[in-house]
C-alpha cells in the first residue's frame, strides 16, 4: 500500500502491464520456478522476447514487484499462448485475466483471428479462465506434460476480430476491479 499524494488515505498500487525486458528476467524466474515443473531457462525467454515482429511478452508489475507475465506467438492468422504465469501469493486477483486481455489485444494487433493454448487437464482454475475469454477445448495432448505425467488440454478460440469477441473483451475488462482494469 501507499500513501496517496494530498490525502490519507491508503491506495494499492496500480497493476501495470509492459513489454517483458531483459531487466525483468530476475524476477520471471522467480515466479517461473514457484509454478513450473520445467521452468524455461532465461536464454529461451531473451531469444522469445526479442524477436517483436511476432511476438508479445508482458510482464505485469505492481509497484516495484513483478507478480507475472506471460508470452505469445503469432503465425499470421493463428496465434498461441506459449506462458500466462502469476506470483503464488498473487493468484486469483485477476492479474493473469489483465495478462491474457493484453495477451489476445496483442495477438489481433499482429493479424491474428485465433488464438490457441496447452493448460494441464487437471488445472481447472485456468481452464476457467481461458473458457471466460471464448476458449474452448479442441484436443488433448498425451503426456505433454512429462515432468508431471499429465496430458494436456489444448484449447482454441475462434474468430478474436469479431464484433462479438470485442464484446466479450470489453466485458472482461469492465468486470476487472480497480487497480487491474486498463487506463
Amino acid at each position: 500500500m501507499r500513501r496517496s499524494p494530498w490525502t490519507s488515505e491508503l491506495e494499492a498500487p496500480r497493476l501495470e502491464i509492459v513489454r517483458m525486458r531483459r531487466r525483468h528476467l530476475r524476477g520471471v524466474m522467480a515466479i517461473e520456478r514457484q509454478v513450473y515443473a520445467r521452468p524455461w531457462s532465461p536464454n529461451l525467454f531473451v531469444a522469445e522476447m526479442s524477436d517483436t515482429s511476432n511476438r508479445s511478452y508482458l510482464v505485469a508489475r505492481l509497484g516495484k514487484d513483478l507478480v507475472g507475465y506471460a508470452g505469445l506467438i503469432c503465425y499470421g492468422e493463428e496465434a498461441h499462448v506459449t506462458n500466462v504465469a502469476v506470483h503464488p501469493e498473487h493468484q486469483r486477483q485477476k492479474i493473469a485475466s489483465r495478462l491474457l486481455l493484453d495477451l489476445i489485444t496483442s495477438a489481433i494487433d499482429m493479424g491474428a483471428t485465433a488464438v490457441s493454448l496447452e493448460v494441464r487437464v487437471s488445472n481447472w482454475g485456468a481452464q476457467r479462465l481461458y473458457g471466460r475469454f471464448g476458449f474452448h477445448p479442441v484436443g488433448v495432448r498425451k503426456n505433454y506434460y512429462q515432468e508431471l505425467q499429465e496430458d494436456a488440454l489444448i484449447m482454441w478460440t475462434d474468430d478474436v476480430r469479431s464484433p462479438a469477441f470485442a464484446r466479450r473483451l470489453e466485458e472482461i475488462s469492465a468486470e476487472l476491479p480497480d487497480g487491474t482494469r486498463p487506463a
